[in-house]
């Protein structure tokens, strides 16, 4: 169900996208509902798991739930920071001639598990975590989230002309950086899905 919803969110996104301006309600209303869901759909689809089933790995070369969480946490900080850095520097509507993108092909390209990516450094968990548990990564994601719900519900900022150039997807205004920073999460959770789907996974 949450699947069709998320579907016609997007078709709906699609029909009111505005090239320029602030925010439309519509456009507000989409990206408030989709980085709650988001945030919500992590912490139940993790809710209650073992230390023994966090940290289950499905092969040497695959993440746990554990460093899934931490990856999302972690991107999470960074995402936002591109996102502030974006809107900090001078509008630039010039630039949008340069993205190729839409709102539905972000939503779609980032969430599509078949196309694999590896992550840079600064968003590794082996490397970068700083967090001793996924209590205290999950509370850190979610204290992020919550600051850029506040921010998307009252930002009077002109998301469309701030053109972030350098993006693994191209050029992006602001407002679909923060789709993509949404997709991002729904990525991993569908990948912490596979790993408790495995049949060797913990069953407490």
């Amino acid at each position: 169900m949450k699947k069709l919803l998320l579907l016609a969110g997007i078709a709906m996104l699609a029909s009111f996208a505005t090239p320029s301006g602030t925010l439309s309600k519509k456009e507000r209303k989409f990206a408030v509902s989709y980085l709650k869901d988001t945030r919500n759909d992590l912490a139940k689809t993790i809710a209650g798991l073992s230390e023994a089933q966090l940290n289950f790995k499905p092969a040497p070369d695959r993440w746990s739930v554990k460093e899934c969480v931490f990856h999302i946490a972690l991107a999470e900080t960074s995402l936002r920071q591109y996102v502030d850095a974006t809107m900090n520097a001078p509008a630039n509507p010039d630039k949008r001639a340069d993205i190729k993108m839409t709102d539905e092909q972000v939503i779609n390209g980032v969430s599509d598990r078949n196309h694999k990516a590896k992550a840079p450094d600064q968003i590794d968990p082996d490397k970068s975590a700083k967090w001793g548990t996924v209590s205290e990564a999950l509370q850190a994601f979610e204290t992020n989230r919550d600051n850029l719900i506040d921010y998307i519900k009252n930002t009077s900022g002109d998301m469309r002309n701030h053109v972030a150039l350098q993006t693994p997807m191209g050029a992006l205004d602001a407002y679909q950086l923060v789709l993509l920073l949404s997709s991002h999460t729904n990525r991993h959770i569908q990948q912490i899905k596979e790993v408790k789907a495995d049949p060797k996974f913990p069953s407490m």
